[in-house]
């Protein structure tokens, strides 16, 4: 499973890359709000900073909602670096650019997906990813782990080639609960990454080993 990394802030970025583990980023124009990016010339350089850090995979969020405005965007995206992947909301719209994108060579990552629908549509268009929100389901007291396991299933009953990028997960448990439903990617903050390191056990024998090594050598 791959480990993305959903933030704009280039510090949590470097962090998670010097772990050795990261294997792509994810943005939106929230995110990119949070660090105080604004203004087209900013945002641009700013996921240029982003590639300049990891080896592959910097998802770029369009704005426009409308054919032209998303493939005008996207392109432009896509010419920023090779790693770039552009994504496309889940829209009508976003489906035709999506289509449009792949016969272009272009990779997509289709967001903002809460059903099984919507990712048998995107995957039909050849969007490179799809990105269901597990937290924002499980907000509303919708089963999000449940649709991650739907959308997987659909997927190998047909053998489409999408990878599935479990977004909006919120914790540890998330994150393994994807890994067991075979999802391909995750997208998460840096805390959830490193909250895998975390176990009172390991935390405790350490300590014991610390212990006797101190005795046995004084």
């Amino acid at each position: 499973m791959k480990f993305f990394i959903d933030t704009a802030n280039l510090k949590d970025i470097k962090e998670a890359y010097e772990l050795g583990v990261l294997d792509g980023v994810t943005t939106n124009p929230s995110l990119m709000a949070k660090e105080g990016i604004a203004g087209a010339e900013n945002v641009t350089a700013h996921y240029k900073a982003i590639c300049d850090i990891v080896e592959a995979n910097v998802s770029a969020e369009v704005i426009a909602t409308d054919y032209e405005g998303i493939m005008k965007e996207g392109r432009e995206l896509a010419k920023l670096d090779d790693k770039i992947v552009v994504k496309v909301p889940m829209i009508r719209e976003g489906i035709k650019a999506i289509k449009q994108f792949t016969a272009e060579g272009i990779r997509t990552n289709c967001t903002l997906i809460f059903s099984a629908g919507q990712a048998l549509l995107a995957a039909k268009a050849g969007a490179s990813y799809v990105s269901p929100f597990i937290g924002r389901l499980d907000d509303i007291s919708h089963d999000g782990m449940a649709l991650i396991e739907q959308i997987i299933q659909i997927y190998q009953n047909y053998g489409y080639e999408t990878e599935v990028l479990a977004a909006s997960v919120r914790h540890t448990m998330h994150l393994i609960q994807c890994a067991e439903a075979g999802a391909d990617v995750v997208t998460c903050p840096l805390n959830v990454i490193t909250g895998l390191l975390k176990h009172p056990l390991t935390d405790s024998g350490l300590a014991k080993f610390l212990e006797d090594h101190k005795k046995s050598n004084s």
